[in-house]
C-alpha cells in the first residue's frame, strides 16, 4: 500500500513539474496560451497571456522605391569605386545580372564576396537633391524586439530620416534623424540614445553618431531598440518583468515599438566633405547591402503562432478571438467586450478570454477546449451572470471558484478573478521579492489540488 501511494505521489509530482515549466520564477516568456490543470471538477484549461516568438521580419517584407526609376542600370552608367572615390570605371547595367543592383539585393543572404547590394543612380542632376524613399511594408502590425540595422556600401548618408507608420502607410511619424550636422540639416541639437532616460525614451532625436561619410569600416546605421528597452529592463535586459509592466500600462510606450511600415528617407548621399565635387558626380549615390528588422506579430497577447497566408501574416488566434491581430471575439463568444491580454500579473499574465454569448450557452458551438458540465453555467438562471466557473471564467493565480459567484483568492492576490497582486495597492508598489513570494505558492497549490483529485492524503 505504501509503495502504491509513493508511486502515485511520484507520478503526481512529475505532472506538476512538467506543468510548472511554463511558470518561470522571475518573468514569463508568454509562450503558451493555455495549459491543463486538475481541480475538484476534473481537468480544465488554465488560460494565460501569450505572444509569438520574435523572428526575422525581412522575410515577409514588401519593398517600394520612390521614385520608381531611381535604381541604377537603366540606362547603364558608370560610378566610382567605394574604396577609391576617384577610380570611376565601375558599371551598373540592369540588363546584365552580374552588373545589376536591384532592390531585392538589400534582403538577400550576406557573406558573399563581393557583397551584393541595391544601388541608386548617381547624383548626375546636382544641384537638384538626390532624394530616395525606401518603404518597407508588412500589411501586418509588428512589435519590434531588436535594433533596426541598415548596412550601406556607399558610405553612410550625410542626411537621412527613419520614419514609421502605424496605419499601413496612410500617415507617418519620424523615428530618428541622422546627419553629419544635425543643427544645420534639421535644426536639432545632436543627441544619442545614451542621453535619454525612462522619462524621455519616447523623444525623437537627431544623431550624428552614424553619419561619417566615406569610411570603409563604418557602414552601419542603427535604430536602437534594445538600448531603449534597457531603461526599464536593465543593461543586460535581465529585468524583463519591469519592461513588460511598463508596456502593459503605458500605451504610448507600447505604440512606440509597434509598426506596420518603415520608411527610409535618403536626403543627401555621403560626400566626405563640406562641398560637392561637381567634376566627379559619379562619386555620389546610395548603396545598401543589408537591412535587418526583428520583431513579432502583434496578436494582442492572444496567440503564440503567426502564419503567412496569401502573402500576408496572420495571427493564429486563441482565447476565442479572431482577426489579423486577434482584435475581436469570435461569433457566439461575445459574452463580454473584447479585451487584449495583459502581461500582468507576472509570470503568466491575464488571458482575458472571450466567453460565450448568453444566447449560445444552450447549444454550445464546438471549439478547442474542454467544455464544462452545463449545470455549472446555471442556464436555469439566465439573468444571473456567473463571476467564475472554473472553465470559461477561470480564477487566476490559484484562486478557487465558490458556487460560481466569487473567487476565493490566495493571500497575496485580490480582484474579481484574483488577477491583481495585493501589494499593488500599497504606496510603495510591489517589490520583486513580494511578487516572487506570491508566485512561489503556485506549485504548492497545484500539487494540493492534484493530491485531492487522486484521493491521496498526507499526514
Amino acid at each position: 500500500m505504501y509503495l502504491s501511494r509513493f508511486l502515485s505521489l511520484h507520478a503526481l509530482w512529475v505532472t506538476v513539474s512538467s506543468m510548472m515549466q511554463h511558470y518561470p520564477s522571475v518573468w514569463g516568456h508568454y509562450d503558451v496560451c493555455k495549459t491543463q490543470i486538475y481541480t475538484e471538477e476534473g481537468k480544465v484549461w488554465d488560460y494565460m497571456a501569450c505572444q509569438p516568438e520574435a523572428r526575422d521580419m525581412i522575410k515577409y517584407v514588401r519593398v517600394t522605391l520612390d521614385p520608381p526609376d531611381i535604381t541604377c542600370g537603366d540606362p547603364p552608367e558608370t560610378f566610382c569605386a567605394m574604396g577609391n572615390p576617384y577610380m570611376c570605371n565601375n558599371e551598373c547595367d540592369a540588363s546584365t545580372q552580374e552588373l545589376a543592383h536591384p532592390p531585392e539585393l538589400m534582403f538577400d543572404l550576406e557573406g558573399r564576396h563581393p557583397s551584393t547590394f541595391w544601388q541608386s543612380t548617381t547624383w548626375k542632376d546636382y544641384p537638384k537633391p538626390l532624394h530616395v524613399n525606401i518603404t518597407l511594408s508588412w500589411n501586418k502590425t509588428i512589435e519590434l524586439t531588436d535594433n533596426i540595422v541598415i548596412t550601406f556600401e556607399s558610405g553612410r548618408p550625410d542626411q537621412m530620416i527613419l520614419e514609421k507608420s502605424l496605419d499601413y502607410g496612410r500617415t507617418w511619424q519620424p523615428y530618428q534623424y541622422y546627419a553629419t550636422d544635425c543643427l544645420d540639416a534639421f535644426h536639432m541639437d545632436p543627441k544619442s540614445v545614451k542621453d535619454l532616460s525612462q522619462h524621455t525614451v519616447l523623444e525623437i532625436i537627431c544623431t550624428e553618431e552614424y553619419s561619417t561619410g566615406y569610411m570603409t569600416n563604418s557602414k552601419i546605421i542603427h535604430f536602437e531598440i534594445k538600448d531603449r528597452f534597457a531603461f526599464f529592463a536593465g543593461p543586460r535586459l535581465h529585468n524583463m518583468a519591469s519592461l513588460y509592466g511598463q508596456l502593459d500600462t503605458t500605451k504610448k510606450l507600447r505604440d512606440f515599438f509597434t509598426i506596420t511600415d518603415l520608411r527610409i528617407r535618403l536626403l543627401r548621399p555621403a560626400t566626405g566633405e563640406i562641398y560637392v565635387d561637381e567634376q566627379h558626380l559619379a562619386r555620389y549615390f546610395y548603396a545598401i547591402s543589408d537591412i535587418r528588422v526583428y520583431g513579432r506579430c502583434k496578436c494582442n497577447l492572444h496567440a503564440t503562432g503567426c502564419k503567412e497566408e496569401n502573402k500576408r501574416l496572420l495571427c493564429e488566434c486563441e482565447h476565442n478571438t479572431t482577426g489579423p491581430d486577434c482584435g475581436k471575439c469570435k461569433k457566439n463568444y461575445q459574452g463580454r467586450p473584447w479585451s487584449p491580454g495583459s502581461y500582468l500579473p507576472i509570470p503568466k499574465g491575464t488571458a482575458n478570454i472571450c466567453i460565450p454569448s448568453i444566447s449560445s450557452i444552450g447549444n454550445p458551438p464546438k471549439f478547442d477546449r474542454i467544455w464544462p458540465n452545463i449545470s455549472s453555467l446555471e442556464v436555469s438562471k439566465p439573468n444571473q451572470a456567473n463571476v467564475c466557473d472554473n472553465e470559461l471564467l477561470h480564477c487566476q493565480n490559484g484562486g478557487t471558484c465558490i458556487n460560481n459567484v466569487r473567487c476565493q483568492c490566495p493571500p497575496a492576490y485580490t480582484g474579481i478573478l484574483c488577477e491583481k497582486l495585493k501589494c499593488e495597492r500599497d504606496p510603495g508598489g510591489c517589490s520583486q521579492s513580494s511578487a516572487q513570494g506570491a508566485m512561489s505558492h503556485c506549485p504548492l497549490l497545484l500539487l494540493m489540488a492534484l493530491l485531492g483529485a487522486a484521493g491521496v492524503h498526507m499526514c
